[in-house]
């Protein structure tokens, strides 16, 4: 990690700080030997939570349509159904 000391980071503020962002290297400042601050690029963070699994999946075939036959249960003779309206 590159270091700096603390008046020459005052008189090249600037030019330090677009270095840590173009090159990504974070730059540790000193003072009498001592480090006391650490300048270091930020990470973008990810988009949104909507949308961040865009074009992640494939959908393969029809997705609102039956997934395979349906079976029916038998008719309980012994439950209570409701009569039918007409």
């Amino acid at each position: 990690m590159k270091r700096i000391r603390a008046s020459t980071f005052k008189a090249r503020f600037s030019a330090v700080i677009k270095s840590v962002q173009t090159t990504g290297q974070p730059i540790l400042v000193t003072r009498d030997g001592k480090p006391i601050v650490k300048i270091v690029p930020i990470v973008p963070e990810g988009d949104d939570l909507f949308g961040c699994m865009a074009g992640e999946f494939r959908i393969a075939g029809d997705i609102e349509g039956p997934t395979g036959t349906w079976k029916t249960a038998k008719r309980n003779p012994h439950r209570a159904v409701a009569p039918r309206l007409k």
